[in-house]
């Protein structure tokens, strides 16, 4: 192993490692959402990418250990919402475990394929799930967008060092 002068002493690939290099990644923040058998379901993701403007597609990361993952598995469709620096909370609730992601203080409604559509965010898709890649404890999703809405206000939010950020001029 080469140690380059000024950089700090490499380390062997591990899950601790991937972790610290990606909080180093600012990301913007996203909420996936679908229609589960006992009602909706949703998680935040910040592994959402552009994969294809022709036709128009997206990916998303999500652990098949996570509570979404059956739902997801199945699902025909998914929402896919770009959150607001304005929705730091939200994020919050869809990343945490065991929380009531669709209480009352989730303004929601139902979408066009019974996709659960978020309230007040800077965008929004409903995509056609069309592959679930297998990646170590992960699925990569793949989606065709079938239609969405970009006109939210605001700007996005980040996650940068494990914590959620806004943009800065």
């Amino acid at each position: 192993m080469t140690v380059t002068p000024g950089l700090g002493t490499p380390r062997l690939a591990s899950p601790d490692l991937l972790r610290s290099v990606f909080r180093r990644h600012a990301a913007g923040v996203a909420v996936i959402t679908a229609r589960g058998d006992a009602g909706p379901v949703g998680f935040t993701a910040t592994s959402l990418s552009s994969v294809s403007a022709e036709p128009p597609m997206l990916s998303f990361g999500i652990g098949t250990g996570a509570s979404s993952w059956p739902a997801v598995s199945r699902a025909d469709h998914v929402g896919v919402h770009i959150l607001g620096e304005h929705q730091e909370e939200l994020a919050a609730t869809f990343a945490r475990s065991g929380a009531d992601r669709f209480g009352a203080a989730t303004a929601w409604h139902e979408g066009p394929e019974g996709v659960p559509v978020l309230d007040d965010v800077l965008a929004w898709l409903v995509c056609r799930v069309v592959a679930r890649v297998p990646a170590g404890d992960h699925r990569i999703v793949l989606a065709e967008v079938t239609l969405g809405d970009p006109t939210g206000p605001g700007r996005p939010l980040l996650y940068h060092q494990g914590r959620f950020n806004s943009l800065r001029d």
